[in-house]
C-alpha cells in the first residue's frame, strides 16, 4: 500500500491541468495521475482526426509532460474510493491512500431513448484511442454518413468526414439552425454563414427534424426522420452532447446532483480532502448562480486550475461558467460568450445591444484580410458586458477570447470603450475601426441615452 500526497484521477484536459497546477502550487509535494487510457486524447481535436489530422495518433496529449514536470503516471482503473480510510482501490488490485485527492472523471456521450441506437456502426463520440481507430475505419469505407446533432461537435464531424472521401454526409437537427443553442436568435446570420459553408462542402444539413429510429437489422442500413423520409445511413454519429462520470463518487458517498459531483466555488466536494473539477463536477452559472450544464474542455481546464491550487489552503474561487465556443467551416470562423439576448431577457436582465464590422487589417486591401464582425450584449441598467458574438477570419477566434475575459472581469462598455489596444497593419483592424471599441460605443448611446 502505497501513501501519496496528491491524487488526480482521470488523464483528459481537466486532470492533466489538475496535476500541473498541484505541482506548480506545491512543489514538495509528490503528485500522482490515475488514467485508464495508455494515450489520452486531446478532446476537441477528435472530430479532425477524421479530416485534417488523417488519423487519431495526430490527436494525442504529449506524455512527455509528465517526466517533465515531475507527475508520476499509473496507467490503470480505480474501482472503488474509501473515503474514510482515504484510500482507492484499482483494478489490479493495488491499494493507495492519499492526503488529497482529485476526481477528473469525465463524461460519457449521451444516446437518446431512440429504437435502434444499439446497432452496430451507431457512433457516440468517445474518447478513446482503440474505439476512434475502429470508427475512422468505418467512416473510411462508409458511402453514407448520418451525423445526429449539428453543434459544434456536429459542424466539426460533417466537415471533417467530408475531406479526400467520396462520402454523402447528412446531418440531422432538430433546431432551425444550426449552432442556435450557443448563438441564439440575434446571431442568426453566424449560424446561417455555417450551413452555407457546410452546404459549400457537400455536407447535406437537414433542420426543424428529428430522427426518430435507427433502421437495420444488427448493422446499421439508413435512418427514419420525424417528416417520414428515410436516409441511407452506413455508420451513424451521435453528437449530442454528454452525462457525467460519477459512478466512482457516487458509489463513496459523495453529494450528486443531476448535473455531477456537487463543489463548492473551491472545487471542494462534500468530503474536505476530495476535490472535483470538469465534466464530472457540477456546475453554475456566471450570471445567475443557477445549476449549469455546459461541459467543455476549456471549463474543465479552468476548473482544474482553481481545485489544483486550493488542495492545501484556499487560493482561487471559480465564478461560474460564462460559456466560450468558437469553430471555423471554409475560413469562416464564428465564435459566442457569454449570454444571447434571448437568454439575458428570459433571465430577468434589461440589455441593449452593439455592432461593429470592419477589415480586420488596415488598410483592407493588405493581405490576409477578412471581415470581421462583433456584436456586444450589455446590461442596461449597469453597463456590464455580458455576451457577445463574432464572425469573420481567424483572427475572430482570440477575439471571442478577449470578450470572455471583459465578460469575467465585469468590464462595463466605458471601459472597453477607452481599451488601450496595439494594432498593426498587417494584424489588426485600424485603431479607427477597432470593432470590438466601436461596438461599445454603439450600445452607448442606447445605455445612456435609452
Amino acid at each position: 500500500m502505497e501513501n501519496l500526497d496528491v491524487v488526480v484521477v482521470g488523464g483528459s484536459a481537466g486532470g492533466l491541468s489538475a496535476a500541473l497546477t498541484a505541482r506548480r502550487h506545491y512543489p514538495k509535494k509528490n503528485v500522482t495521475l490515475i488514467r485508464k487510457e495508455n494515450r489520452a486524447m486531446i478532446p476537441c481535436g477528435i472530430p479532425y482526426i477524421f479530416g485534417t489530422l488523417e488519423g487519431p495518433e495526430k490527436n494525442l496529449m504529449p506524455d512527455e509532460v509528465f517526466e517533465k514536470n515531475n507527475i508520476r503516471l499509473i496507467v490503470g482503473e480505480v474501482e472503488t474510493l474509501n473515503t474514510g480510510g482515504k484510500k482507492i482501490s484499482m483494478g489490479d488490485g493495488q491499494e493507495i491512500v492519499y492526503d488529497r485527492l482529485i476526481l477528473a472523471t469525465g463524461s460519457d456521450p449521451l444516446l437518446p431513448p431512440i429504437p435502434g441506437m444499439d446497432k452496430e456502426n451507431v457512433f457516440p463520440v468517445k474518447k478513446d484511442l482503440p474505439y476512434l481507430r475502429s470508427v475512422l475505419e468505418t467512416v473510411n469505407q462508409a458511402k453514407d454518413l448520418v451525423i445526429l446533432g449539428c453543434g459544434f461537435i456536429g459542424v466539426e464531424f460533417a466537415d471533417e468526414c467530408r475531406k479526400n472521401r467520396d462520402i454523402n454526409v447528412t446531418v440531422v437537427e432538430m433546431l432551425d439552425q444550426c449552432l442556435k443553442v450557443a448563438f441564439g436568435e440575434e446571431a442568426c446570420r453566424c449560424c446561417q454563414e455555417i450551413e452555407e459553408a457546410l452546404i459549400q462542402n457537400g455536407v447535406n444539413v437537414i433542420t426543424g427534424t428529428k430522427l426518430t429510429e435507427v433502421l437495420g437489422n444488427e448493422k446499421v442500413t439508413g435512418v427514419k426522420l420525424s417528416n417520414g423520409k428515410e436516409l441511407k445511413a452506413d455508420a451513424v454519429i451521435v453528437g449530442i452532447g454528454v452525462k457525467p462520470n460519477i459512478k466512482l463518487a457516487k458509489e463513496a458517498g459523495l453529494d450528486i446532483d443531476r448535473i455531477g459531483i456537487v463543489v463548492d466555488s473551491n472545487m471542494r466536494t462534500s468530503d474536505p480532502y476530495i476535490f472535483a473539477c470538469g465534466d464530472c463536477a457540477s456546475k453554475v452559472s456566471f450570471f445567475t448562480g443557477e445549476p449549469c450544464g455546459l461541459k467543455l474542455a476549456s471549463i474543465a481546464s479552468q476548473e482544474a486550475r482553481i481545485a489544483g491550487a486550493n488542495l492545501f489552503g484556499t487560493r482561487r474561487k471559480n465564478q461560474g461558467v460564462v460559456g466560450v465556443f468558437t469553430t471555423m467551416v471554409n475560413n469562416i470562423t464564428v465564435g459566442c460568450a457569454g449570454m444571447s439576448e434571448k437568454w439575458a431577457n428570459e433571465n430577468g436582465y434589461e440589455v441593449v445591444s452593439g455592432e461593429a464590422e470592419a477589415p480586420d487589417r488596415h488598410p483592407g486591401s493588405m493581405p490576409g484580410m477578412s471581415k470581421l464582425w462583433v456584436r456586444l450584449v450589455f446590461n442596461k441598467i449597469n453597463g456590464e458586458l455580458v455576451g457577445g458574438s463574432v464572425r469573420g477570419g481567424s483572427s475572430a477566434g482570440e477575439l471571442i477570447n478577449t470578450i470572455s475575459a471583459c465578460i469575467q472581469n465585469r468590464m462595463t462598455a466605458d471601459d472597453i470603450a477607452i481599451f488601450q489596444i496595439g494594432t498593426h497593419p498587417a494584424i489588426t483592424a485600424s485603431p479607427g475601426a477597432y470593432q470590438l471599441i466601436n461596438a461599445a460605443e454603439i450600445a452607448l448611446k442606447t445605455i445612456k441615452t435609452g
